[in-house]
């Protein structure tokens, strides 16, 4: 009888030793965390113009037209504004790279820095534009002498949600000719450029004018 009561209880104790040992053994390793999302916007809309590029009419009926082209140290202004340096930029979300000629205006692009003290100080400003001239207007960043981690930061951080682009090599302001940071290019709907602003920090009015001036377009400040 011992001996038959032996025999049975040895499977279940098999058993029983065989469910501890698996619960024990290291569980598989589960999916990859996914790294952190972009606060940015992805770029695949900066080759289609606005959806209502249109100056705003004045009070006369008639829309304001943009202001002549700044003119360059020399003091003439180039005929009809000159052209966007010809450049490819990656997008800061991924995707397709963007040559900047084809981004479709009217279009502001503001070359920022996260180490930059200006930059940070008119970077909001340049979010609340994007979000005031939807539809009319294209807001585009490109980050220069700059680390992914770093930008990356400063969009979490200031809830900056326009498109951005990528220059590492600092490309876009040794193209424009302008060793200067923050930069902001005002470029027409005929990928025209109206003005180039090395004066610093620009606040929402500032912002306004310059839109108006240069594109012709009036945004609330």
């Amino acid at each position: 009888m011992t001996r038959r009561l032996a025999a049975l209880l040895l499977p279940l104790a098999l058993l029983a030793a065989g469910c501890t040992a698996s619960a024990g053994d290291p569980a598989p390793p589960g999916p990859r965390k996914n790294t952190r999302p972009s606060p940015f916007a992805a770029c695949e809309a900066l080759t289609a113009p606005p959806a209502a590029a249109t100056p705003t009419p004045t009070a006369s009926g008639s829309a304001p037209a943009p202001a002549a082209p700044t003119p360059t140290a020399s003091g003439a202004a180039p005929a009809g504004g000159s052209v966007l340096p010809e450049l490819t930029l990656p997008c800061f979300t991924g995707g397709d790279q963007v040559a900047l000629r084809d981004v479709r205006g009217p279009a502001v692009i503001n070359l920022w820095a996260s180490w930059c003290g200006p930059c940070r100080k008119e970077l909001p400003a340049f979010q609340r534009l994007s979000e005031r001239s939807a539809g009319r207007l294209q807001v585009v960043g490109v980050n220069a002498r700059d680390s992914r981690d770093a930008a990356q930061s400063i969009g979490e951080d200031f809830g900056i949600r326009f498109p951005v682009l990528f220059d590492q090599g600092d490309s876009l302001s040794r193209g424009l000719n302008r060793n200067a940071i923050p930069l902001t290019v005002f470029v027409d709907a005929d990928g025209r450029v109206r003005h180039v602003d090395v004066s610093g920090a620009l606040d929402d009015a500032r912002l306004a004018e310059l839109v108006r001036r240069h594109l012709g377009l009036e945004v609330p400040a």
